[in-house]
């Protein structure tokens, strides 16, 4: 394909086979078709591209099945240089001969001063390479359409370049243009002479390289916009070392099974999705997150393929290979955000597919309209050559792909998914954005938060006892106070006795002392009463939406810990972000209203905004209330009973660190658990749709201004090639400005 109405045409001709449904995108080069399997095949989908007067093939599978032993050999990424080479190559060869002839013809006839005698017969000497060499891609794209009864941008070049160059030779073998001691003026407008005397090598030589230097430029560019998601794709480790029957086979990692374990030291990137089975590091997951600073992962902790283990050496068993990974799924989906079209880009669309042959009509009424005007033959012929030159439905077809492709590309680089084109439309919309409490705007899961010691109780002996007890059982909160208090006093004692007491806490023997741990009801069942101040302690504790437990030892209380699922860091800056962009933040949860206004009264959400005790059945209601009061609405969620409301909202954001489910469902994914992610990608997305729209603005701006002024005779056709490829160019360049979009 060589401009957007060759994308259009291809486009028509699929969706008028039965049962298919099919989106060519002229940036990417790919179709994405949905058709019925026993209706349709693949081969026919080609044969029909085929005979539209193009070229199609099957995109090889970018995840082999794990039983192929060569793909570990993976060449992705040379084999995607080699196309890139083998399309600049040609075009870099014909530009540098085009611009390296065109040059002294147009400098001849520019320049009076230049056109010595017979100076014309140099000018079509070297000209004629450029026109016939050069521009061969034109003429030959042209003459294939022609035979399918279409036209595109390619038949204007050739049309206008051929006419050029043709009326040229007329005049130099015929006419008067060819005697010794011929000059003309160069005129940027269009002058009015009988045309015998006057050649038009220039224009034909210079149209050729302008339009041959802004295709280069745009191959160039296209190739750049999409190197992120050829960057995402190349993150993955290409061998593992797999432990096997106690030894170390090191294998490519297509031959990875769902199961097997594999080593990874210091500095080698995950093979694959897995849990840890063995040892502890940290892991740099910046590549697929965007988030700088390293996880620490332990036995049990799930880790992501392509992430980097910065520390120690660890076990993993792989969970998930090939497509199934996060980096794979990833992928796809800026691939499938990268294909897709926002309902400007259609338009533009039906507008390229009827432009070509609406400009050759307007081409021959204004050689028409001159003639009738008596303007001369010449006049009116150079006229309708700058038409046909200067009329570029590429800029109209680059607009959204370009833009899409960098904005996505970008995106996945920080940890930020764009599903579709669609979604951006959604972001620009959105004034509320409801945030799901559990996993979202907290951690998700219990955190110790406080230590309350009585008089004369040391802190750290309050932690190592009731740590080394609640150490003993599973219960969230029990885990909770055995990670606080093993971050805080090292390595717990072991309970030489232990009892759980349901409902109440846990009670036992450490280091020579009765131990209780849990509801102040577990020590009243002992008479041991909380003092006054540790009374106090608990109530405010409760009060504040957390988790109340007593400690006491010996038959004494000691101390009151206060447990909660802790509100994560950044979640009060990410508040306040999403202010910023004009959105409403509310606090939805199926907690009770103490807690949750609690948690809306440290990120800075007021208690009116605040709706507590709904069922996760209850949540799309939710969602539908505020849609029936005229808000378009945005979510955050991370869990399967969040799923049904991301997908009733107007805008779905699914914490990558969630459910499949939600993810699913959610129209931007953020790879990183940060609610300030959430404010990013809709910035991020809302700058990709303001750069769709000025790209439009330009595109048909230009076109609307240029036709005229061709027509009209205020522009030559050189003029008008270099105004064509300028506009290309101009698009793809301004779409690249989102490469440097940076979280805030």
């Amino acid at each position: 394909m060589t401009c957007a109405s060759c994308a259009a045409r291809i486009e028509k001709k699929l969706n008028r086979m039965d049962g298919v449904e099919a989106t060519v995108n002229y940036a990417t080069e790919k179709a994405k078709v949905s058709y019925r399997g026993e209706d349709v095949a693949v081969q026919d989908l080609i044969a029909t591209v085929e005979a539209t007067g193009y070229t199609a093939q099957e995109p090889a599978p970018r995840h082999p099945e794990p039983d192929d032993r060569d793909a570990g050999e993976s060449t992705d990424a040379k084999a995607a240089e080699d196309a890139e080479d083998a399309e600049l190559r040609p075009l870099r060869q014909r530009l540098t001969t085009a611009v390296i002839l065109s040059v002294p013809v147009i400098a001849m006839a520019m320049i009076p001063a230049l056109q010595f005698d017979n100076w014309q017969w140099l000018s079509l000497t070297l000209a004629a390479p450029v026109v016939t060499y050069a521009g061969w891609p034109f003429h030959r794209a042209a003459w294939v359409n022609a035979r399918h009864g279409a036209a595109t941008m390619d038949t204007l070049i050739s049309v206008g370049t051929s006419a050029a160059f043709l009326w040229s030779l007329w005049a130099l073998f015929f006419g008067t243009a060819g005697m010794s001691g011929m000059v003309h003026p160069f005129e940027l407008t269009i002058a009015r002479t009988d045309g015998a005397g006057n050649i038009y090598l220039e224009a034909a030589a210079g149209v050729t390289a302008f339009i041959l230097a802004g295709r280069y430029f745009e191959v160039r560019s296209k190739r750049k916009a999409g190197a992120a998601l050829r960057t995402l794709l190349e993150l993955g480790a290409k061998h593992v070392t797999v432990l096997r029957d106690g030894r170390e086979v090191t294998v490519p990692t297509s031959r990875l099974r769902v199961g097997d374990t594999f080593l990874v030291r210091p500095g080698e990137k995950i093979a694959t999705d897995g849990t840890v089975v063995e040892g502890s590091s940290a892991i740099d997951a910046s590549m697929l997150t965007g988030e700088s600073v390293p996880v620490e992962v332990s036995v049990g902790d799930p880790v992501t393929g392509a992430t980097l283990n910065a520390g120690g050496r660890i076990v993993v068993e792989a969970t998930r290979i090939g497509s199934d990974t996060q980096l794979a799924r990833m992928a796809r989906m800026v691939e499938d955000a990268q294909n897709g079209k926002a309902a400007a880009q259609r338009l533009a669309d039906r507008i390229s597919a009827v432009f070509v042959p609406v400009v050759i009509v307007l081409a021959l009424g204004t050689l028409g309209v001159w003639l009738a005007l008596g303007a001369g033959l010449t006049a009116a012929f150079t006229a309708a050559v700058a038409v046909l030159i200067i009329a570029c439905p590429c800029a109209l077809g680059l607009a959204t792909p370009t833009a899409l492709m960098v904005g996505t590309g970008r995106g996945a680089q920080l940890g930020i998914l764009i599903k579709g084109p669609e979604v951006l439309e959604s972001t620009r919309r959105a004034d509320t954005i409801v945030l799901d409490k559990t996993g979202t705007v907290t951690t998700g899961r219990m955190t110790l938060l406080a230590t309350h010691s009585s008089a004369g109780t040391d802190e750290t002996e309050v932690l190592r006892l009731a740590g080394a007890l609640e150490h003993a059982s599973e219960h969230p909160i029990a885990r909770a106070v055995a990670e606080g208090a093993a971050e805080r006093v090292g390595t717990l004692p072991v309970p030489a006795d232990f009892a759980n007491v349901p409902g109440l806490g846990v009670q036992g023997v450490v280091e020579g002392h009765a131990v209780l741990v849990g509801r102040a009801k577990l020590l009243a069942q002992w008479e041991i009463h909380l003092p006054e101040a540790l009374e106090r302690r608990k109530t405010d504790a409760e009060a504040a939406g957390r988790t109340a437990i007593a400690v006491a030892w010996d038959g004494e209380a000691r101390a009151v810990l206060e447990v909660a699922d802790a509100v994560k860091e950044t979640s009060p800056e990410a508040i306040r972000r999403l202010r910023a962009l004009g959105m409403t933040p509310i606090l939805l949860t199926g907690d009770n209203r103490t807690v949750a206004e609690a948690v809306a009264a440290e990120v800075g959400i007021d208690a009116g905004q605040v709706i507590a005790e709904v069922m996760p059945q209850d949540k799309v209601d939710v969602i539908k209330k505020l849609q029936a009061e005229g808000r378009s609405v945005a979510m955050v969620g991370d869990g399967v009973n969040d799923a049904a409301a991301l997908a009733q909202a107007d805008l779905g954001l699914a914490m990558g660190t969630g459910t499949d489910a939600a993810i699913e469902a959610g129209d931007l994914t953020l790879v990183r658990g940060d609610l300030r992610a959430a404010a990013d990608a809709i910035r991020l997305a809302r700058r990709t749709l303001g750069t769709i729209k000025g790209n439009l603005f330009w595109a048909f701006g230009y076109n609307v201004a240029a036709l005229p002024l061709a027509a009209a005779g205020f522009l030559s056709p050189m003029i008008a090639g270099a105004a064509m490829a300028f506009s290309s160019v101009f698009v793809v360049g301004n779409s690249l400005r989102l490469r440097s979009f940076k979280a805030s």
